[in-house]
């Protein structure tokens, strides 16, 4: 069975740094793009970064400059290191996998970040 496992969320405050990691197992397919979406209340789910196979990389506007993903293909393992945190950052960040021809989709369960002082 498949699962992905998120972990580095936390409480940080404002200007600070954090490490997101996510390690995917069970996906018998070829992992062709891991990413991260993040979801703040009231808000909908949104694309922070994602990355692909030959490490192609994509950023939402409101982090670039800001956070890098980079993933270990071997491990089926992306971080996500996130500098200049700020309050608007806060939110739940998903991991996701998207696996074999058909992209098939893959979540984790979320792990909170929290930028206050």
């Amino acid at each position: 069975q498949a699962h992905l496992v998120e972990s580095g969320g936390g409480l940080v405050q404002p200007g600070g740094s954090l490490r997101l990691s996510c390690a995917a197992s069970g996906i018998i397919f070829s992992i062709n793009v891991m990413g991260w979406y993040r979801q703040a209340p009231g808000k909908e789910r949104e694309l922070v970064a994602s990355i692909g196979r030959y490490a192609d990389t994509l950023y939402a506007d409101s982090v670039k400059g800001r956070f890098t993903i980079s993933r270990e293909n071997a491990e089926n393992t992306v971080y996500l290191h996130m500098d200049s945190l700020k309050p608007e950052d806060t939110a739940v960040y998903y991991c996701y996998a998207a696996a074999g021809v058909s992209n098939r989709e893959y979540w984790g369960q979320g792990t909170q970040v929290t930028v206050s002082s």
